[in-house]
């Protein structure tokens, strides 16, 4: 196995993937380094396969300098997105950018074993003959990223201390493995998509449950036991007594999460609903209980949200999950932040859908697992 390689080297492949360094001068202006040290950066990198020389370019007064690019065939990087009922996949080049996506059907409840035999079946099939640099999964749980388990999951029966990125590294050989909650994954993947690695953000995951992600200067914030960033349970005032999986009453997901818009429908006697997508194409079609229902979960994520807001003071809160695609719902989250924070952290504040959309997750998890690409020393 490759020695860890000095920061230096993940840098250079990084800027000429972005394409924001093309040659060698452009790396050495870019990392201010000498042009020495970049020369054997590169030159180890084009030895390993995952640069390429690609033509020369417009000469400024001396000698025309060669273009670098990322090779075609230097490898992929494959990602995993699990769900509740389906895992979506991801092959990736070494920039990062998607070049396909796959989902299969799986039941997490079915324990690790079964499931990510699934999910390793399937992503053998995508390599088609690349070598594979870098894994990344997403879970839906907590996530002890130092052992790549889940750490007190909930509705994942038998997952709890389970390494998943032993049981998949022994399926690639020497691939490293990273894994990360999946609102983690979606905050980062977003956030490297609309800011690269500057600047400040949350994320939040707003579907069947909620989670959400903390970014500082483009890099997960995770906290001193992982937990940064998660609202999940979040007391709300006005919550009622729904019990939550973690014992209290009043978090913020038995109220604002798509299972509890779902259990409050029901409860009013509106027949035949059974998902989140339901209830907000009931709202879509300007239904008055879908839509006030709709309407008040975002009123209780933006209360919860603009105490982070105001603390944290991020350049934006990005929204993704199924619910973000409710204009009802955006609009209650923005009124609420809006209405309880201090005009400083709210005068620049960015409060969107996420552009990335379904692919938050598996981006996140490409440039988590980038991050930790095991790189020629030189």
């Amino acid at each position: 196995m490759a020695s860890a390689a000095p920061d230096d080297t993940r840098r250079i492949l990084d800027l000429v993937a972005s394409g924001r360094a093309r040659s060698r001068s452009q790396l050495a202006d870019q990392l201010g380094v000498a042009a020495s040290t970049v020369g054997l950066r590169v030159q180890a990198l084009l030895e390993s396969g995952m640069l390429q020389e690609a033509g020369e370019g417009s000469s400024r007064g001396g000698r025309r300098p060669r273009m670098l690019r990322v090779s075609d065939d230097g490898g992929v990087v494959l990602t995993a997105d699990l769900g509740g009922g389906h895992a979506r996949l991801g092959r990736h080049g070494l920039s990062g950018a998607l070049q396909r996506t796959h989902s299969i059907p799986i039941d997490l409840t079915q324990g690790p074993e079964r499931t990510l035999a699934l999910v390793a079946a399937a992503m053998e099939k995508m390599v088609t003959g690349a070598t594979v640099r870098a894994i990344g999964v997403g879970l839906p749980g907590p996530v002890r990223t130092g052992s790549g388990s889940v750490d007190q999951p909930s509705r994942m029966p038998g997952w709890a201390g389970f390494r998943v990125d032993e049981h998949l590294h022994g399926r690639f050989g020497s691939a490293p493995v990273v894994v990360d909650n999946d609102a983690n994954l979606a905050a980062l993947g977003e956030h490297r998509a609309q800011f690269g690695t500057s600047q400040h953000s949350i994320t939040v995951k707003a579907g069947t449950a909620i989670g959400s992600g903390i970014i500082v200067d483009g890099h997960v914030y995770r906290g001193a036991s992982g937990a940064a960033g998660d609202i999940t349970h979040t007391q709300i005032d006005g919550g009622g007594a729904v019990p939550c999986s973690c014992g209290n009453t009043g978090c913020l997901e038995t109220v604002a999460s798509g299972a509890s818009l779902v259990r409050q429908i029901t409860e009013r006697d509106v027949p035949g609903i059974r998902s989140t997508e339901q209830v907000l194409a009931l709202a879509r079609d300007a239904d008055p209980i879908a839509t006030t229902l709709v309407r008040t979960a975002g009123t209780h994520l933006g209360q919860a949200l603009s105490g982070m807001v105001n603390f944290f003071n991020p350049h934006a809160v990005f929204l993704t999950g199924s619910m973000s695609a409710s204009e009802p719902f955006l609009a209650a989250v923005r009124s609420r932040v809006y209405e309880a924070c201090h005009p400083l952290a709210t005068q620049n504040l960015r409060i969107e859908a996420a552009g990335t959309g379904a692919d938050a997750i598996v981006l996140g998890a490409a440039r988590l697992a980038l991050d930790a690409l095991e790189l020629p020393a030189a």
